[in-house]
């Protein structure tokens, strides 16, 4: 099959991505900013920014967007101990959580409180849509 014949038959992220709203949750500006561009590129709706844990958890009960990225490292709190809120007061909100922190246990950790995904910075925008359009 020629490569022209595969390509046309892909189908394009942006269909799947349509409609669905996001919180993007990271302490720089820089990173809200690239997962913003990235996600805005391919039809996803960024619904709000916040820059530490507590308007993380403010705006997720508020906005009840879709989806989350959840940086792990902020300046008030811990993204697993975020997690750990929005598990316990009920949060529908798919969590897909991008950090520098990579280690094994903290990844596990993550993804046993529900993170549908761990995006270990640095990252490129084709792994980041790729995880949040499978969320």
């Amino acid at each position: 099959m020629s490569a022209i014949r595969k390509l046309t038959k892909l189908k394009p992220i942006k269909i799947k991505a349509m409609g669905k709203s996001v919180l993007i949750v990271d302490d720089s500006l820089y990173m809200r900013t690239i997962i913003k561009d990235a996600l805005e590129g391919v039809g996803f709706n960024v619904v709000g920014q916040a820059a530490n844990g507590e308007e993380a958890i403010d705006l997720a009960f508020e906005l009840q967007p879709d989806l989350i990225t959840l940086d792990n490292i902020l300046p008030d709190m811990i993204g697993t101990d975020i997690l750990k809120v929005y598990q316990q007061e009920g949060l529908k909100s798919k969590i897909v959580m991008i950090s520098a922190v990579g280690q094994e246990s903290v990844v596990n950790e993550g993804l046993r409180l529900g993170a549908k995904a761990y995006i270990v910075k640095p990252f490129t925008s084709d792994q980041l849509v790729a995880a949040m359009t499978k969320a």
